[in-house]
């Protein structure tokens, strides 16, 4: 298992209408991501727990295209992953802003 974090300022404050997002079911070949609200000083970090190890310059390249897209404020995102390639990491990731944006935070 390899841990890595990230942190990353962000620009766009986010409304939780529940404690926090949860998309995705970690499985073989896929993840799970976690958002919850947390005082952060307006940043965004970004806890991943892989199994996969020695692709830290991938996700760092997949989680910054993401924070550019979307720099939520005081927000933390946890992802447990179970070998997803990066499309799928991103398209998770967008499916829990939508997620938490749509206000069906589960």
């Amino acid at each position: 298992m390899e841990t890595l974090d990230y942190r990353f300022e962000g620009r766009t404050p986010v409304q939780f209408p529940r404690e926090a997002v949860l998309v995705g079911v970690l499985a073989s070949g896929n993840l799970e991501i976690l958002l919850e609200p947390a005082a952060l000083g307006g940043a965004m970090t970004v806890r991943i727990v892989t199994a996969a190890q020695g692709f830290g310059n991938v996700w760092q390249a997949v989680i910054g295209d993401f924070a550019q897209r979307h720099p939520l404020r005081d927000v933390r995102i946890s992802i447990n992953d179970a070998g997803a390639t990066p499309a799928v990491v991103s398209l998770r990731l967008d499916q829990a802003v939508e997620t938490l944006r749509a206000g069906d935070a589960r």
